[in-house]
């Protein structure tokens, strides 16, 4: 399970994992149940987990337990929710094709693939991986090779707790992502850029696999003067400097009221100081960028620039300070991409109307926030904007609650998963139709004679 098998073995592997779903031998709840238990079994001991995500983004031990609180919130709800979505969906059928039964049923999709990201490599490899088992399917797996440590130990207990025929990882760098993305899988799940993600989707083209893309985007956060500039600042700061800035949902700029600017820089270099101390780079709670290129690429992005306060890098560390940065213009280099670093742009909001044109003209982002306790504004921004998730007077929370769908539109991503809508991702929708036998009206057959006058008195 540790490394990636010849092509013709990978084949293999993959069609012996579709045939236990073909065979039925997935269909039933109890199956279904005994690998959600049997996957949160593997989350046991944690201690070694915590470790092995300290180790590959020095991630502070409450940040990486909350990966796994993740997971498991996901099972519970799985678990306790998945006997109703089983249940066959009843349709009634029109007046005209009486007596008759109609009914949707949910099946396995076959044999799923998940490339997970690196910067929350439990979470976002596991969480899918809940509502590929609960809706009855296979899967294989390819943990980021930027977390080494974390996905070798997720490949060990899962080699340790699941049967390899229903659950598979493959190790490896590009080429393993690659060899995989050639072979038939029944859907592709992957997380991680956008770049990456055309790739992926170009891929699974050629054989025709629906695929679901969890990507990322510059999330907008609007904080008007009407907001409680204490509270949105320390709540900014936690959000966009958790997991040392790399969060997909992590608001990526601030539009800020001008009348309240002064007060909000103040708060949320306060918040800083409070979180982090005055020099984070000894804090126990602060992360560390995943590797070179990505320190590299921020640290470009700060060369040469006034900032409003941070700024400081170690490439020793592959350390990047909490940063502010003041921006003047939308063309802007730091407005041009994610920055998935602990750098944030800060811009003036000179009307909500002017926020809204701008956000709509850009890219659509996986998350818009506003702060603000003003009803009016909350509408507009809903009515006008497109985002895969809207957060008021907080953010990146939302993730974290199963029931909601998590994905994004348009550039952020494609489809949507977390609970019931994880569950629907990952099944067919299969309609049924049923007729008696013993009943057999003449209307529908030819000839049809006049029948077209009455039909449309009927039906039209």
């Amino acid at each position: 399970m540790n490394s990636l098998p010849p092509s013709d073995d990978l084949a293999a592997q993959i069609v012996r994992q579709r045939q236990v779903v073909t065979h039925g031998h997935t269909r039933s709840l109890a199956w279904r149940l005994e690998q959600l238990g049997r996957l949160e079994k593997a989350l046991h001991p944690e201690e070694d987990l915590l470790e092995g995500l300290a180790q590959d983004l020095r991630k502070p031990a409450v940040e990486a337990y909350c990966e796994i609180i993740g997971v498991r919130q996901e099972l519970k709800l799985f678990q306790r929710q998945l006997r109703r979505w089983l249940r066959p969906e009843r349709v009634t059928a029109p007046l005209i094709m009486q007596p008759s039964r109609a009914w949707v049923v949910a099946e396995p999709l076959g044999c799923v693939l998940i490339i997970g990201p690196w910067n929350y490599p439990l979470l976002l490899l596991l969480s899918p991986l809940v509502a590929v088992l609960g809706a009855g399917n296979t899967a294989v797996l390819k943990p980021s090779e930027h977390a080494p440590r974390t996905g070798e130990l997720l490949a060990a207990r899962l080699q340790q707790h699941m049967d390899d025929d229903v659950v598979s990882v493959a190790m490896g760098g590009p080429e393993t992502a690659q060899a995989l993305l050639t072979q038939r899988f029944d859907h592709v799940f992957f997380t991680g850029g956008n770049r990456v993600g055309r790739l992926v989707m170009e891929q699974a083209a050629k054989t025709l696999t629906p695929v679901t893309l969890e990507l990322g985007g510059k999330n907008p956060c609007l904080v008007a003067e009407d907001a409680n500039i204490p509270l949105a600042a320390r709540r900014i700061a936690w959000g966009r400097f958790l997991n040392g800035g790399q969060t997909c949902l992590a608001p990526d700029y601030v539009l800020v009221a001008p009348t309240v600017r002064d007060a909000f820089l103040a708060a949320l270099r306060q918040a800083v100081l409070d979180f982090y101390g005055e020099d984070p780079r000894i804090s126990p709670d602060f992360g560390r960028i995943v590797n070179a290129a990505q320190f590299h690429r921020l640290a470009a992005l700060l060369r040469g620039r006034p900032v409003l306060w941070g700024g400081h890098t170690d490439a020793a560390e592959r350390y990047v300070a909490p940063s502010a940065v003041a921006v003047e213009r939308w063309d802007d280099p730091l407005m041009e991409e994610e920055i998935f670093g602990p750098v944030l742009p800060i811009l003036p909001l000179t009307s909500l109307k002017e926020a809204v044109d701008a956000i709509s003209r850009r890219p659509t982002p996986l998350a818009i926030y506003l702060f603000s306790g003003r009803q009016a504004w909350r509408d507009r921004l809903l009515a006008s904007t497109r985002s895969g998730t809207v957060c008021f007077n907080d953010v990146v929370l939302h993730v974290w609650i199963p029931r909601l769908p998590f994905g994004g539109v348009g550039e952020s991503g494609i489809g949507a998963y977390h609970g019931r809508a994880g569950f629907a991702r990952f099944s067919h929708q299969r309609s049924v139709l049923q007729r008696p036998q013993v009943f057999d009206a003449p209307w529908r057959y030819p000839p049809y004679g006049n029948r077209l006058r009455w039909m449309r008195r009927l039906l039209g």
